[in-house]
């Protein structure tokens, strides 16, 4: 499968923005992706516990040998030299998707929802950033939260389909759906400002991918309850209303051109996260 074809099948929201990239960023944002996915699928494909456990632990290996043969580690590894991507970053990942490998996963707490939203996607989000060439410490810290939130609404949108593979991150209630949304809320607000470090032509692009996710969690809120939850299936944003919020982000161009505000003073929810994993550590 080549690189577009993994955003293009499995991340069509990201794939929408990756639009407004320029095409070799684009390449290099979709060869992280790859390496996410790949890792990934091992964890959600169909299959016995002990089986995935050996082949990802067999993957991990590989990328840990360097075995070059395989382009999907390659590409990665060239990011990581590049970037000068900590290798903390990498193995919170592995260990976040090795998490779901087992029979029945269920997280228990806030800091459990957190950690693990770190682990699968805030570490996406701040690997993207050094992509992106961000630097300075507390725009990455607001790339974890933008990957936190979008991480927390795929669990919000995904509880039914979850549960189906014994996954329970949250409860199928849908006052928690509701509050994990807006708990992501926090997140997507934390990540706003950090966007104006991104260098100019790279800015849209996250801009786009942040109301276009972000809005994922809006038509849940709008299912009022858990009847109509269940009722819509696996909810996504139309092609129609991506054209509406890739409209709106250019407003939000605007306005982080015009304010002065920037993200130095921002309060970041790290805490339970940092009780875990020090995330100094990792930027």
């Amino acid at each position: 499968m080549s690189n577009k074809s993994y955003l293009s099948v499995y991340a069509k929201s990201f794939n929408w923005a990756g639009y407004f990239l320029p095409n070799e960023t684009f390449k290099k944002c979709s060869a992280l992706y790859d390496f996410c996915r790949v890792a990934d699928n091992i964890a959600d494909d169909d299959g016995e516990i002990e089986s995935k456990k050996k082949k990802f632990d067999q993957f991990v290996n590989d990328f840990n040998q360097k075995k070059f043969d395989d382009p999907i580690i390659k590409n990665m590894w060239s990011l990581i030299e590049e970037f000068q991507i900590s290798l903390k970053i990498v193995q919170d990942l592995l260990i976040g998707i090795k998490s779901d490998i087992r029979d029945k996963v269920k997280l228990n707490s806030k800091k459990d929802l957190l950690v693990y939203s770190y682990r699968v996607a805030g570490t996406v989000g701040l690997m993207m950033a050094k992509i992106l060439r961000v630097n300075k410490q507390s725009s990455l810290k607001s790339a974890i939260d933008l990957g936190i939130a979008m991480q927390l609404t795929n669990i919000s949108r995904d509880v039914v389909e979850d549960l189906n593979f014994g996954r329970s991150y949250i409860n199928l209630n849908f006052e928690e759906i509701k509050s994990t949304i807006k708990l992501s809320e926090s997140y997507y607000e934390n990540s706003f400002y950090s966007i104006k470090q991104i260098p100019f032509t790279f800015r849209f692009a996250i801009l786009v991918a942040r109301r276009v996710y972000r809005k994922i969690g809006y038509k849940i809120i709008k299912k009022q309850n858990l009847e109509n939850y269940k009722k819509s299936g696996k909810i996504y944003v139309s092609n129609i209303e991506k054209i509406n919020e890739t409209l709106l982000s250019i407003f939000d161009l605007i306005k982080l051109s015009l304010i002065s505000k920037n993200d130095d003073n921002i309060e970041h929810n790290h805490d339970l996260i940092n009780e875990e994993i020090n995330l100094n550590e990792r930027i």
